[in-house]
């Protein structure tokens, strides 16, 4: 199978090349694709001419994205609108990856597809109005919706945390925000069993769809489960703080718990619960 993978140097990207390799993956660089030119886009979709389109790359400097918000928006809603333009015009599926930062945060229950959407941030926004526009295309598609992605690669939480953690004796952290972390390597392994499926599949089962691990915690409680992973023989004190305490450019929301029971039901995929996959995930640093 012919795939056009874009945002293949990224946590998810890297890792759906990787799975896979099987197949004729395409991973432009970001210099032969510039997600800000719509008509380099197009071009390099009809020259590739894929039977599958993958989309997890994105604008993700959600602080940033509130000053730099016509990028974000190019980025996180034009391109996912050109290629769902593109992919209806070739027949071809397209994933698409978004985002926990579509909701508010003021639910008390994990979210499932079908509550309404309010995001509070510049990049909540434009993830969103990329759904929306791959929705609106008519389209085969499925969108996944994750968060609290981390891998061993990037930038990332896990990696910053691990790095404080041999640097600082105390560490802060924001313990009144709620959800679930992710591996970007789960994240992939189960999109790559979507993206293998007949088109014809994929077509009966186009739609929105919340890709997780399972249970939730808070940043603090990512935090802690990060250093007491590292068995440090001097580790450092973490604090639990609010939001109030930590003042950031965009508003994050308290609570972003995703339900998977859809993506469970349509595609036989469930997850584990999110400490045996950073327990696997740090299993690679022990074996390395």
């Amino acid at each position: 199978m012919r795939i056009l993978l874009t945002g293949a140097s990224g946590q998810i990207g890297s890792e759906l090349a990787s799975l896979l390799a099987a197949h004729h993956v395409v991973t432009p660089s970001r210099a032969d694709l510039d997600l800000s030119n719509t008509e380099r886009i197009r071009e390099v979709v009809r020259s590739v001419s894929p039977e599958l389109i993958i989309n997890p790359a994105a604008y993700t400097a959600v602080d940033r994205a509130e000053v730099e918000r016509d990028l974000a928006h190019r980025i996180n809603a034009v391109v996912p609108a050109v290629l769902a333009e593109e992919a209806k015009r070739l027949g071809a599926p397209l994933i698409h990856f978004s985002t926990d930062y579509v909701f508010d945060g003021s639910a008390t229950t994990p979210y499932a597809e079908d509550d309404p959407p309010n995001p509070l941030s510049v990049y909540g926004t434009t993830k969103l109005d990329g759904e929306n526009a791959v929705r609106g295309s008519d389209c085969i598609h499925v969108i996944l919706r994750t968060s609290w992605v981390y891998s061993r690669s990037g930038r990332n939480f896990l990696l910053t945390i691990e790095r404080l953690a041999r640097e600082r004796p105390r560490l802060t952290i924001v313990a009144d925000q709620h959800g679930t972390p992710n591996w970007a390597r789960s994240l992939a392994a189960a999109a790559a069993t979507i993206a293998q499926l007949p088109a014809d599949e994929l077509a009966a089962r186009s739609g929105l769809y919340h890709l997780s691990s399972q249970g939730q915690t808070t940043w603090h409680g990512f935090a802690s489960a990060i250093v007491q992973s590292m068995q440090l023989a001097v580790p450092p004190e973490v604090v639990p703080i609010a939001t109030a305490d930590y003042p950031t450019p965009a508003r994050r929301p308290a609570y972003a718990v995703l339900s998977t029971a859809r993506l469970r039901d349509a595609f036989g995929i469930e997850l584990p619960q999110w400490q045996t996959l950073l327990a696997s995930c740090q299993a690679e640093v022990t074996r390395s």
